[in-house]
């Protein structure tokens, strides 16, 4: 990215150029994101096209300030480490469904970002409610974290499990990938009825104190622990909310696409 587009990237996460590219900076900008940036599948439900290029994921989160989900949140991520002087490597997923099952290749996209200071930190921005800070790659032991316990454990076949609170969450392939490989994964989650997110309308973002998350109407806010839901009641109060909350200004409300299949 140009000088002045990373800048103003910065500005939106509401952090200053780090120093250097090390490990405590790569925390920061990581709890930062996760903190200015939402987790939401609303293009889909809106009839907006999602591009995987890293001047388009960059346009959406700076200067329409948008959120996205993990494809787009990491792949714009990664784009600004690099500009920063991180090693970012682009890996994909296989996120466990209920039954216990990975899912389809390229279900996920994460980061594996190498600091000056030394060693491997799996970054993962667009994972919805996750590792508030980056996990080390190359720990296998217990790693604390605000969210949680986090363990990654070594398959046979040499992919990774990624385990909170000892349940497992995704099937980590550490070989590095390009943004364009993720093209399937992402019309997939877009179009099929098995995706959740065309089964789903959602938008969350980590706050100080908990998280707030806007699920058609159902407004959700847990703060210290303590959890209120408000069903809101006209398209006046949901615009409202997406922007009070979430920074995002809408012209229309989004209800689940009629369009997509059932």
């Amino acid at each position: 990215m140009h000088a002045d587009r990373t800048e103003a990237y910065l500005r939106r996460i509401g952090v200053e150029r780090p120093d250097s590219p090390s490990a405590h900076a790569l925390q920061v900008l990581h709890a930062a994101h996760l903190r200015h940036v939402p987790f939401e599948n609303l293009s889909i439900h809106l009839g907006e096209e999602i591009v995987l290029t890293d001047e388009a994921l960059v346009t959406k989160v700076v200067e329409a300030r948008r959120g996205g989900f993990c494809y787009e949140l990491n792949g714009a991520f990664a784009a600004l480490l690099t500009s920063l002087g991180f090693e970012a490597a682009l890996l994909q997923g296989r996120v466990y469904g209920e039954a216990g099952r990975p899912g389809i290749p390229f279900d996920h996209l994460a980061l594996r970002v190498r600091t000056e200071d030394g060693g491997d930190w799996l970054a993962d921005v667009g994972f919805g409610a996750h590792s508030e800070l980056p996990l080390r790659f190359d720990e296998r032991g217990d790693q604390a974290d605000p969210a949680g316990t986090f363990r990654l454990t070594e398959k046979e076949s040499g992919d990774l499990d990624v385990l909170r609170d000892g349940s497992p969450q995704y099937l980590l392939d550490a070989r590095p990938r390009a943004l364009a490989d993720f093209a399937a994964g992402a019309w997939y989650h877009r179009t099929s009825p098995d995706s959740h997110f065309t089964r789903s309308l959602v938008c969350s973002i980590l706050t100080g104190t908990g998280r707030v998350t806007l699920s058609g109407r159902k407004l959700t806010t847990t703060a210290d622990g303590e959890r209120d839901v408000t069903e809101l009641t006209s398209e006046a109060e949901v615009l409202a909310a997406y922007d009070r909350y979430f920074g995002i200004t809408l012209e229309k409300e989004p209800f689940l696409n009629p369009l997509l299949p059932t």
